[in-house]
């Protein structure tokens, strides 16, 4: 039997989703599901390799941004590119980056972002992995 699918549109470059996402990627990886992440415009951002480290933009928890990393801290919760690497050593997870989205902030080529990118691709890629996934989110 085919492993169940999920693919994600990972919208947000914030680190509330981009740890959110993560989560959801460990859980995926521990029921050995094939996953396809389409990175897209604000999270293309967070995966260029001179952001994604020092990114600690939080979109939700603006007045709470401080509590909220400490908390990440306190927690010894993995940075949420490591997180994404785990799953990737775990299951079959593909990432692919938007190519409008990676234009948007100057990234032409799969080398300007981080090493977790497998391609880079057009939005008719999302289209036909949302058609034939179990599950299809939108962060």
């Amino acid at each position: 039997m085919a492993n169940k699918k999920l693919t994600l549109a990972l919208f947000s470059g914030s680190v509330d989703k981009l740890t959110a996402a993560g989560v959801i990627l460990g859980g995926a990886a521990a029921e050995d599901m094939d996953v396809d992440i389409f990175v897209l415009l604000q999270a293309a951002f967070a995966f260029k390799k001179e952001n994604a480290l020092t990114n600690d933009r939080v979109a939700e928890l603006t007045d709470n941004k401080d509590e909220f990393l400490a908390s990440l801290k306190r927690l010894d919760t993995p940075h949420w590119t490591q997180a994404f690497r785990t799953a990737k050593e775990m299951t079959n997870v593909n990432i692919h980056i938007c190519g409008f989205a990676g234009k948007v902030w100057n990234g032409y080529k799969l080398d300007d972002f981080i090493d977790l990118a497998d391609d880079i691709c057009g939005i008719g890629e999302y289209i036909s992995s949302a058609e034939t996934a179990d599950v299809n989110l939108f962060i």
